[in-house]
């Protein structure tokens, strides 16, 4: 069997190319938009993609099936409670479809999505989508009410895991996306693993459903309108980004490293470094889809990954990218340069569970995607604003929004809330 997992370390979505070297046939299963990696993998193994397969309509990032169709003129396969606006080959439990030699067994694994499967590879390998992941469980709230999704899910992730001990694990999502709470950065486990260690497997229904109805992790911040972009008719292939001479007055997104961004920047500009983490996502949280923006690069090549990434997440209001440096420019501070200070106002802007587990003192929290049009109530606008993260990304994407609202925000780079609080532990018991 021809096996080969994609991942995308940006947005934690995993894809696979299966297939049977000897019959030269392959499937694709859950593809990115960006199709052209499976194509030139097909074409390096000698075998040809024959059709898509989808474990449900995803909510997180744009599929490449309609891509398929209309430059490969290949079918897509899903389950029918999908109810897909284009043609496509309903997927019913227990349908065994063939790749060549190689046998796909259809399970129907409701919970994340009314219509989700997961796929058995000769009784040898499972990719599970977004059911079982590493150690965990995939969300149940994205597309019914939390309480009916993870009864559904509990039954799901059972059914999975009386498959044979051995029987390989290949998730649809690993550390990075929003599609789980405790997502794992493994990208692959086993049945009999996961059955040993998983908590999900071990915990009562009634708690399951109450630990679902709970669940505090942010929704992908363009759930409707992908879910509306990938059960709708076929998305085509975009125009690629030009170089533009100037910004012409358009919104700017700067992909650039947070230490280029603060030494010169176009004024306005909204930094979310490509190099920062979780790029789609965090641009998706800060941008309307409808709004015409021009990216910021250091080169080319980077300016078409943070247009790849942006795309995925449906992002499509590109009008090209320009490179260069800025006129205007942030200040940043390191951690120990932040803890030198007295008597200033601290914006705290990691998300809820993170601040809840490792709280910062005397800062006000709130979550940076919240920021955009708007600061928190409790700021005083005469003063400065100092924001923190966990590493600085967040912080200066934070800085950059509150800059275009006209406060003197100035980030922490280069680290920190957790190094904060372990400088206050050494100084505790020093």
């Amino acid at each position: 069997m021809l096996f080969r997992q994609f991942v995308d370390g940006d947005l934690g979505c995993g894809s696979y190319l299966v297939g049977d070297p000897d019959a030269g046939e392959a499937v694709v299963v859950d593809p990115a938009f960006a199709i052209e990696q499976y194509v030139d993998a097909a074409e390096r193994e000698g075998v040809r993609i024959t059709r898509v397969l989808e474990t449900h309509t995803h909510a997180d990032h744009l599929s490449g099936h309609g891509r398929f169709a209309l430059e490969h003129d290949l079918p897509t396969g899903i389950h029918p409670l999908a109810r897909p606006e284009y043609p496509f080959d309903a997927l019913d439990d227990g349908e065994v479809l063939r790749v060549g030699s190689v046998e796909v067994r259809v399970v129907h694994t409701p919970g994340h999505r009314p219509e989700h499967c997961a796929f058995v590879l000769d009784d040898e390998v499972v990719l599970t989508g977004d059911s079982l992941f590493v150690g965990d469980a995939a969300r149940p709230d994205l597309a019914i009410d939390a309480r009916e999704g993870a009864a559904d899910l509990h039954r799901s992730v059972r059914r999975l895991a009386k498959l044979g001990d051995a029987v390989v694990v290949y998730p649809g999502h690993v550390s990075g996306s929003l599609c789980g709470a405790n997502m794992s950065d493994e990208r692959s486990t086993s049945i009999g693993r996961e059955r040993r260690t998983n908590h999900v497997l071990s915990t009562p229904l009634s708690a399951f459903v109450e630990e679902a109805a709970s669940l505090t992790t942010p929704k992908p911040p363009t759930t409707e309108r992908l879910v509306a972009l990938n059960r709708g008719p076929w998305v085509g292939s975009l125009p690629p980004l030009e170089e533009l001479p100037a910004t012409d007055g358009l919104l700017v997104l700067d992909a650039r490293p947070v230490d280029v961004f603060a030494a010169g920047h176009v004024p306005g500009a909204i930094s979310v470094a490509l190099d920062g983490g979780s790029f789609a996502t965090r641009a998706a949280f800060v941008l309307d889809p409808a709004e015409p923006i021009v990216l910021h690069a250091q080169s080319q090549a980077e300016a078409e990954e943070a247009s790849r990434l942006l795309t995925a997440v449906g992002l499509f209001e590109q009008r090209g990218f320009v490179r260069g440096d800025g006129g205007e420019r942030l200040q940043v501070l390191s951690v120990p340069e932040f803890e030198r200070l007295r008597d200033v106002q601290v914006l705290d802007v990691r998300e809820d569970a993170e601040r809840k587990e490792r709280p910062l003192r005397g800062a006000i929290g709130v979550p940076y995607r919240v920021l955009r049009f708007a600061p928190p109530a409790g700021i005083d606008p005469s003063r400065p604003v100092y924001t923190i993260c966990a590493s600085g990304a967040r912080a200066t994407l934070a800085a950059s929004l509150l800059a275009r609202q006209g406060f003197d925000a100035r980030a922490v780079v280069g680290g920190g809330v957790e190094d904060v609080l372990r400088g206050q532990r050494s100084r505790s018991t020093g």
